[in-house]
């Protein structure tokens, strides 16, 4: 069924644009306190076995509070409405990044404003998954979801070409709120702008009642009922496990494993991380071209565990930059789907709220998890190699789902 010639239809492919920039600067600010962990465990003076036991706890806080934000308030925020829900995310987590500057002088100060940061963006992508259901039909979403999903990969490529020398210049606590007022400054503009208020009724009964649409080939299940929900929510955990494990202590693993000197961290890191950006755009194409996004979701975790272990046992920079690339690459094949899955399992007036906890017990299981424990394998150990290594079993397990899922749900 064609979709109705309105202006608002015509243009809607700039939501996703508009919505990819927010999401890039939700991940600056949320990432730039794992690139900063080597200078701030100079200024604290942490040993190796500090790094991994007092690094676990400032990355775990964030996740832990962002779960729980996610769970909580993503259906007070779908009722308040997606695009003010954004706007005022953006504002909470930005301000919080601001306060990192005159707050951050303490182990537990900087404990703090990691639950808020991580409070504040809670409800940011759900409401962005609401956004592009309302949108796009289920045969587009891979696309729509990949867009603003490439935000992500475009922050962690850059960030650190970004972070790393205003830190080296600054210091971290200036960068940090540097990177707080500027992006609230370019985010809440283009969201307010850019971003309709909501799709209209007919619009978006049209995109219901497509013919693909799961609900039209089966009674209606509530989805916290649903196992394939549940399912795809085991997969998505075990991916947050993989990729926040990878984002958190990538750059911490280069520089006290590999022996990357900090100042050079900035190459190696954005090369890896833009390989996930080509990966986005291809598998986004694949996953709606073949619509076996499940399919292809479980093949790349199954090659991706397998370049972080060949990556665990060489000295050779340009192998082990070259291994994380091919690992991120195949890695992305999943978050290319994963929003497009969730959507096409919730009903459509829930998608919000499903999102909000599917996303949020995927990063309280998997984001802590990726942050606790390689840490604690370092700091029981004092081996990164070990620690590295757990994302191995986490993405091998991954795939087992993800091939699963594929039984069960043609998309």
């Amino acid at each position: 069924m064609p979709l109705p010639s309105t202006a608002k239809l015509q243009t809607r492919w700039q939501i996703p644009l508009a919505l990819s920039v927010t999401i890039f600067i939700n991940y600056l600010d949320r990432n730039n306190l794992a690139l900063a962990i080597p200078r701030i465990a100079q200024d604290f003076e942490w040993s190796d076995r500090e790094v991994g036991s007092k690094g676990e706890l400032l990355l775990a806080a964030f996740y832990i509070s962002y779960a729980l934000s996610n769970m909580l308030l993503s259906p007070i925020a779908e009722r308040m409405g997606p695009k003010r829900s954004v706007i005022a995310a953006i504002a909470a987590f930005s301000i919080v990044t601001i306060l990192s500057a005159p707050f951050g002088y303490s182990f537990t100060a900087l404990i703090v404003l990691r639950l808020l940061l991580g409070l504040g963006e809670g409800v940011h992508i759900p409401m962005a998954s609401a956004i592009t259901s309302q949108w796009f039909q289920p045969g587009e979403r891979s696309r729509a979801n990949a867009i603003w999903g490439s935000g992500i990969l475009v922050s962690t490529a850059i960030a650190p070409l970004i972070v790393v020398p205003l830190i080296q210049f600054w210091g971290w606590r200036p960068t940090f709120a540097v990177l707080g007022a500027g992006g609230m400054l370019l985010s809440i503009p283009l969201v307010y702008f850019l971003i309709p208020d909501s799709a209209h009724q007919a619009e978006q009964a049209t995109f219901n009642k497509m013919p693909d649409n799961l609900s039209q080939r089966q009674p209606p299940v509530p989805y916290r009922r649903d196992y394939r929900f549940w399912l795809i929510t085991a997969g998505g955990s075990l991916n947050a496990f993989c990729a926040f494990g990878l984002l958190n202590w990538l750059p911490t693993y280069f520089n006290r494993a590999k022996g990357i000197n900090f100042e050079q961290l900035g190459w190696p890191l954005a090369l890896v991380f833009a390989a996930g950006i080509v990966g986005i755009i291809l598998m986004a194409y694949l996953g709606d071209k073949l619509q076996q996004r499940t399919v292809l979701a479980g093949l790349g975790f199954l090659v991706a565990g397998g370049m972080v272990y060949i990556a665990s046992t060489t000295t050779q920079v340009s192998l082990l930059v070259l291994c994380f690339a091919i690992a991120v690459f195949c890695q992305s094949a999943y978050g290319a789907q994963e929003y497009a899955i969730v959507q096409r399992i919730l009903p459509s007036d829930r998608v919000g709220a499903g999102t909000g906890l599917y996303n949020g017990l995927a990063v309280l299981l998997g984001g802590v998890g990726g942050s606790l424990i390689p840490g604690s394998i370092v700091a029981a150990t004092g081996s990164f190699d070990a620690g590295i290594l757990s994302l191995v079993v986490g993405a091998w397990l991954a795939s087992f789902v993800m091939f699963m899922l594929a039984r069960l749900i043609r998309y």
